[in-house]
Order: structure tokens, then C-alpha cells, then sequence
């Protein structure tokens, strides 16, 4: 007897706020970056080394890079300019299939600690906000 792997269901729409599931492709989200509603976010800032990769950029609603950029420059730059972070991850998490990332996690390390989350859409917007910092 044959056992046929199901292709695992797309969730539904989310319950609150905005709904990027229909945006499944580069081209998509290409398209609402050039229609003004999305734009790029460098996942590791140009001012950290961060390149200019395809794996180094994602693209967000308008307003959240600068919400990024600024706990980049405000936050951890300084963590980083007086020796209580040495290294620093921002890992996108995604829903479904669709391209734009329904959070963003922050996270400076060594020796210090400092956490955050941007939630942009999805059940991330359900979440409590986090900010986390350890001397």
C-alpha cells in the first residue's frame, strides 16, 4: 500500500492586520516595491559589512526598515562601539510561502545581550512586544 506525502496546507489569512500571503515570489514583491508599497530592508546593515546580496535583503511594508535602521544605529551600534555585543543576527521569519517576512529577530551577543523583535504582519502582530537587554 502506497502512502502519498501531502503537500502541507497554506495557512489561511491571518486573523488581524495587513496580509502579504499572496506575495509567493521575487517578482511580487519586486512589483509592490515599485508600486510604493514595500521596500528593502538589509537584513545585516551596509554600515555592519553587511553586503549587497540577495541573501542579505528582504522586502517589508514601508516604515519598517526605518523602524530597523534605527535600532541598528541607536541601539546597537553603541552595544558594539563600547564592547557589550560582538555579534549581531537579524533572522527573518516567514509565513507560508509568501516572501515577506512576518518578523524580524534581532539579536546582539557576547558578552552582553540584547533582544528585539520587529513584528510586521501575520500572527507576529499578536505577540507581546519584546526588547530584552542584558548587561
Amino acid at each position: 500500500m502506497l502512502f502519498w506525502k501531502r503537500k502541507p496546507k497554506a495557512p489561511g489569512p491571518p486573523a488581524h492586520g495587513p496580509d502579504f500571503s499572496h506575495v509567493d515570489s521575487l517578482e511580487k514583491a519586486l512589483a509592490l516595491v515599485e508600486a510604493g508599497e514595500l521596500e528593502v530592508l538589509y537584513l545585516m546593515p551596509p554600515e555592519f559589512g553587511g553586503p549587497e546580496d540577495p541573501r542579505n535583503i528582504v522586502y517589508v511594508p514601508v516604515g519598517i526598515a526605518e523602524i530597523k535602521y534605527s535600532t541598528d544605529m541607536n541601539i546597537i551600534a553603541p552595544l558594539v562601539e563600547s564592547g557589550n555585543v560582538q555579534h549581531y543576527a537579524a533572522v527573518p521569519e516567514y509565513r507560508g510561502r509568501s516572501f515577506i517576512p512576518m518578523a524580524i529577530k534581532i539579536e546582539a551577543t557576547d558578552p552582553g545581550r540584547f533582544e528585539s523583535e520587529i513584528n510586521i504582519w501575520g500572527e507576529a502582530l499578536e505577540r507581546e512586544d519584546e526588547l530584552e537587554l542584558e548587561p
